[in-house]
């Protein structure tokens, strides 16, 4: 049978694609904006239908119906990682949060630790080799199709078709429907005095040539808007975004300089506006691939000069970022963070950042502080943390004694608490 025959043979309705799933089933989906709305919203008006259905995802974008404090015991959510629609249910416990490093989730999937029944996926048009593009959401969803019983597609005209490991084939699709609405945007945050200050400092401490990995957020954002005088950088990284679209635009990435797959950009998944996606479809310059290659922290490091920059929320004096939770309130998820710290600190040349303000909530609370508030998850423990910044400077703690960290990250502290940490630090024996 032709690829197109059995394409309109599995072609269904979304109310009635939704019905592969059975009682019990855990439904894997992309990274953010790869969750499929069509499937997902007939999922949540057909919610009562269902007992002991469980949704599991990164980083969601939208609120979709069947995330309700009412129905958990139909469908529930299981988040690897919090966004706006899912971190108020994780903190009063009834969305459940499930720990671990994004590049691990592959192998916990095939080893059955994340149930994966049912997948369901946004994917762009089939090709005529019969291969659907999971281009905005790569992540672990190919282990999953592997795995699951039921593979229901959601196809989209507007997904980009990407080269790279994330392809389907029409054979392995047990039903699919389609959907023509635009992908959800989300825009770049919002980038201040402060966060312009910590991206200098960052910025400056790139050399020509090397491989970049930035997380999302507004310092990331404001390295990025920071770096146009460079030349020949590279980019591997668990998340595309504008940043680095602008940047490929203005010719400062070339990718020529990699060691490892130069000439190409690597992700798993997109986040950004319709001229990224845009920008990705059948671009040669951009591989997207399923996160255990790209958050590999031996893959990844074998680019010499691989700068890995990522945020955190608090740090104490010997290096522990508590980047995922407000005290044992879940607020993220640990992400790709530990995975790329741990591959710059591998790699030749390479610098790992963790970049935070010094202080939140209009300079009244210090993120550097003695000890972690009780109850924080660490995201990056105090063996790999590297350069710490702040827009008071750099600390640079790798090989530093504890005394030595505590003196480095007191002299990056916000001046208003700086007295304050100097007299915690003595009680502690640590100045």
């Amino acid at each position: 049978m032709s690829v197109q025959a059995l394409y309109q043979q599995k072609r269904v309705s979304a109310a009635d694609a939704i019905r592969f799933v059975k009682n019990g089933d855990s439904i894997v989906v992309p990274s953010g904006v790869g969750e499929p709305p069509a499937l997902l919203t007939a999922l949540s008006e057909a919610r009562r239908d269902f007992r002991g259905v469980q949704v599991s995802s990164i980083l969601p974008i939208r609120k979709y119906g069947y995330i309700d404090p009412e129905t958990v015991d139909n469908v529930r959510h299981t988040a690897y990682f919090l966004g706006g629609p899912t971190r108020a249910g994780a903190q009063a416990g009834w969305v459940d949060y499930f720990p671990s490093y994004f590049s691990e989730m592959p192998e916990l999937v095939r080893r059955g630790l994340l149930p994966s029944e049912v997948v369901f996926a946004l994917v762009s048009p089939m090709d005529k080799h019969g291969y659907f593009s999971t281009s905005l959401g790569t992540d672990y969803i190919m282990a999953a199709v592997k795995k699951a019983r039921a593979v229901v597609l959601e196809v989209n005209p507007n997904v980009p078709f990407a080269y790279g490991n994330c392809h389907i084939h029409i054979s392995e699709v047990t039903a699919l429907c389609e959907s023509d609405e635009p992908i959800s945007e989300v825009g770049l945050p919002k980038i201040g005095p402060v966060q312009e200050a910590i991206g200098k400092y960052v910025a400056d401490m790139i050399p020509d040539g090397a491989t970049l990995q930035i997380g999302y957020g507004g310092i990331p954002d404001a390295v990025v808007m920071q770096l146009n005088s460079k030349r020949d950088l590279g980019i591997h990284t668990e998340m595309i975004g504008d940043g680095i679209m602008s940047m490929v635009e203005a010719g400062v990435v070339t990718n020529r300089k990699k060691n490892y797959m130069p000439g190409k950009m690597l992700a798993t998944f997109a986040l950004g506006s319709k001229k990224l996606y845009q920008f990705m479809d059948r671009n040669p310059m951009m591989e997207m691939h399923p996160v255990d290659f790209t958050n590999d922290p031996f893959l990844a490091g074998q680019n010499d000069n691989l700068h890995a920059i990522n945020a955190t929320m608090q740090i104490d004096f010997l290096g522990q970022c508590g980047s995922e939770s407000l005290g044992t309130l879940p607020h993220s998820g640990t992400g790709g963070q530990a995975d790329f710290v741990r591959a710059a600190n591998r790699s030749k040349g390479g610098k790992a950042f963790i970049v935070l303000p010094s202080t939140a909530k209009d300079d009244t609370i210090s993120r550097i502080v003695p000890t972690l508030t009780p109850g924080t998850h660490v995201s990056t423990s105090k063996n790999d943390i590297n350069y710490v910044v702040t827009e008071h400077g750099v600390a640079q703690l790798r090989g530093k004694s504890a005394k030595q960290r505590c003196q480095e990250l007191i002299g990056i502290a916000h001046p208003n608490f700086r007295e304050e940490l100097r007299a915690a630090a003595k009680k502690m024996n640590l100045l």
